[in-house]
């Protein structure tokens, strides 16, 4: 395992989908803003998680930043950042990227008919915030 390798290729990952995300915005595709920006919180986890331990394949990424948290190898502003970060992991996690991909299939709605403006927004300022914090943790200047 090349994990230096592995996190600059999440964070890349992580720009990449945040730069879709914004262009979503400006584009008024509110569904497309939020499975980007998911995806951009997803990879800037997964950066993070590089650095430490295996990355998983899974879009949960709670239990492993929890693992980590409770592993005891942070320093405490290691920490501080990781708990920051798991909060964006629950806030744009696995069910918003069920709900970005399938919609809510028990209420026959569809992905389009789910997200407007303001939760695109918001979704993409809880993606740059985790793209953010990655960075800082691993010594990454933005890009």
């Amino acid at each position: 395992m090349d994990s230096e390798r592995d996190v600059d290729f999440r964070l890349r990952l992580a720009d990449g989908f945040l730069g879709e995300a914004r262009d979503d915005v400006t584009r008024a595709r509110w569904r497309s803003c939020v499975d980007n920006a998911q995806l951009a919180v997803e990879n800037a986890v997964k950066a993070v998680l590089a650095r430490f331990v295996p990355v998983p394949r899974t879009h949960d990424l709670v239990t492993p930043l929890d693992g980590l948290l409770a592993s005891g190898r942070l320093t405490a502003g290691e920490r501080d950042v990781l708990v920051e970060l798991r909060q964006c992991a629950t806030e744009l996690g696995h069910d918003q990227h069920v709900r970005s991909d399938y919609g809510e299939e028990a209420a026959f709605r569809t992905p389009w008919e789910l997200f407007d403006a303001a939760e695109a927004r918001r979704a993409m300022t809880i993606a740059e915030h985790s793209v953010t914090l990655a960075r800082s943790i691993l010594g990454r200047a933005g890009r």
